[in-house]
Formats: C-alpha cells, structure tokens, sequence
C-alpha cells in the first residue's frame, strides 16, 4: 500500500497486487496514519475478499492499526516508524531510551544507567481522532538526586522546571510495543524483506507512472466524487498499459520482483 500528495490536496491511497492497482481511495488526510483501516474495510467490501498480508510503509504505523490487522486476519508488514534511526549509534547510545534499559518482565521495573529503578507510577489513557483509546503506563525513578547522568537520561529541552529538580518518567505503551515487535520480526524476515522490496518498487512505482510515464499532475476536476472518479480512470488507463508491458516482456504470470543478490 501506498500514497500519492497530488495538486489539489487530496491524498491518493494506492492498494497494489502483481504491480497492478487493485484499489484506491480518495481523501482529506495529511496523514497517512488513519487511511489504512477505512481504505482495507473499502477493499474488503467491494473485492469480496480480503489479502492476507498488508505491506505498508512507516507512515501508517499505529496501534490502532496493528489492531485490527490482528482482529482482521491479517498480518502486518509494517515499516516501524523508528525503523532507520534505530539502527544509528546516536539511538543505540541513548540512555534515557526505554530500548537501552534493563528491564525485570515479572516486577515491571526498568534500571536506568544509574542503577535506579523506574517502577509503575500511574496509567495514562487517551484518545485519538478516530475515536480510538490507547493506554501509556507511566514509569518514574525512585531518585535522580545527584545523578551523574541527568543531562544525557532526561530530555526536553523546553521545559520550565530546572534540570535538578527533575524526576526522570517514561512512557510505555505497552500494547504498541508488543506488536511492533511481532511485526519488526516479520519485515526483517526473509519473506518480509521480499515484501518490502517490492512494495517501494510496485506501490510507489504506480504513483510514478502516473507522474512521470502519464504526465499527470493536477486533478482536472473538483469534488470527491469526481476527483475518485479521475483516479479510477487513471488507474485503468495505467493498468492496461503494465498489462501490456507485461505481456511485452513475458512476465505476465510474475507477481513479485525477485531480490537481488549482492
């Protein structure tokens, strides 16, 4: 899956299978975070059947997403969001990072650098633009008094209270966590390598036909209706023409590109 910011200001969402678009949607979202569920319910109707194993990129990671692939039936194979800067030495040396603490699973209790522990202070819940209810569990050091490494453990450069009189918290969403990591051990299996790879290759190639191959930049109608009705017209257009590259070129029974080995 994928998007395409075209003049106008309409977010156009791409579903791709075998490098065809097999649907799309239209809509207002800046963000790509909460097109993912309408757009698969909107599949899901009109197609009349569902795909197993949803590849996206980082832009649609949420836990609200992750879900309802779970209560769907689907698997996620879900870009995280702090996938890239995860790998920086800047981010592995992070002390003040959740992923860089020791953490006892039975006592629910995080050990800073210091050796201090970060135990359940309180629960927070709150509420998105969908309507969706997410849950952060609040961990708070028992003393950061004197503590050596307070510049380097607590951040937040605007706030008003004076680094030495600050407690160091984290905010865990516990929930979010579990399944990003279910899903980060998919993407960087085999399997999800290979899915990744011919997402940016098919879904963003689609977005690329239309703009370069097609020379299509700005929407010549106005309206939702008629703006989806544009991009469906597009869509067939580009279709039959990957149709006809395909049969071209003999690959008409290929639906994923293979990986190239180094």
């Amino acid at each position: 899956m994928g998007n395409g910011q075209l003049k106008s200001a309409y977010n156009l969402q791409h579903g791709v299978d075998s490098e065809y678009i097999t649907w799309l949607t239209i809509g207002p979202q800046p963000t790509d975070t909460t097109t993912l569920i309408p757009f698969l319910k909107d599949a899901q109707e009109h197609l009349k059947f569902k795909y197993k194993n949803i590849t996206a990129d980082a832009g649609y990671e949420s836990e609200e997403n992750y879900l309802f692939l779970e209560a769907n039936g689907q698997l996620s194979y879900i870009k995280t969001a702090n996938y890239e800067i995860s790998k920086t030495r800047k981010y592995k040396n992070d002390i003040g990072k959740i992923e860089n603490m020791e953490y006892d699973v039975k006592k629910d209790i995080y050990t800073c650098r210091n050796g201090k522990k970060l135990g359940v202070d309180h629960i927070r819940h709150s509420k998105n633009k969908t309507g969706y209810v997410s849950e952060k569990t609040i961990y708070k050091c028992e003393d950061c008094n004197g503590c050596s490494y307070k510049s380097e453990c607590i951040k937040g450069n605007n706030c008003k209270t004076p680094l030495e009189e600050r407690t160091k918290t984290l905010q865990v969403a516990k929930i979010f966590l579990k399944h990003r990591k279910e899903d980060l051990d998919r993407i960087l299996s085999e399997e999800g390598i290979l899915f990744r790879t011919n997402r940016s290759i098919q879904a963003e190639g689609s977005f690329g036909d239309l703009k370069q191959d097609m020379q299509f930049r700005r929407y010549l109608s106005k309206g939702n209706a008629n703006v989806l009705a544009e991009s469906t017209l597009l869509a067939m257009a580009r279709n039959i023409n990957k149709l006809h590259n395909k049969i071209q070129n003999g690959r008409t029974g290929t639906h994923l590109f293979p990986i190239k080995s180094a």
